[in-house]
């Protein structure tokens, strides 16, 4: 039994560079498309957000803009501001807004929100982000299936916070105390 060989072609050098090189950008394809699935949104959103003018990062995560300085000293744990604020969700939605000048501590309300409060001289507009381990998702509490809670815990909150005046704690509680004015 005769086997007969049947002559290739030569194939031209120029296809197989092409050959090699489109397996080359298809390697470097999948490779970022694996990297960029496997990247967390919120990460990407902040890497991205730290990255626009005027956008500044605290040790914790923060992130912060000034819109209006303000002047004079900050406020502390022992203190109660009034605030004008809205937080919404990255994209748009608001979750809340104060409708006239709201008091609160920063000691009642999420770390990142009162690391914010502390670095706000009166008279000043900030803008914030936080990330969901300085906002709602820091609390191992228990969201019980609520879809507008969960997406609080799980999503950069942004916040625009306008400090209008503070106060010592103590004098806010002497205040409460004395009651109204007397009418005339």
């Amino acid at each position: 039994m005769s086997v007969t060989a049947v002559p290739l072609q030569p194939v031209k050098r120029g296809y197989l560079t092409w050959l090699w090189i489109g397996i080359v950008a298809a390697l470097v394809v999948a490779g970022a498309l694996a990297y960029l699935g496997t990247r967390d949104p919120v990460d990407s959103f902040l890497s991205g957000n730290a990255r626009q003018e005027g956008v500044k990062t605290t040790a914790s995560g923060l992130q912060y803009q000034v819109l209006e300085p303000g002047s004079g000293p900050t406020p502390t744990e022992n203190d109660v501001v009034l605030i004008n604020y809205e937080g919404r969700f990255t994209d748009g939605e608001v979750f809340d807004k104060s409708t006239q000048p709201t008091p609160m501590s920063p000691r009642g309300v999420v770390p990142g929100f009162s690391e914010a409060l502390k670095m706000m001289p009166k008279g000043s507009k900030y803008r914030f982000w936080l990330p969901p381990e300085l906002g709602y998702g820091a609390a191992d509490a228990d969201l019980g299936g609520d879809p507008t809670r969960e997406k609080l815990a799980r999503s950069v909150l942004v916040f625009e916070v306008e400090m209008v005046d503070f106060l010592p704690e103590s004098v806010v509680r002497q205040m409460q105390q004395a009651g109204p004015p007397p009418a005339e």
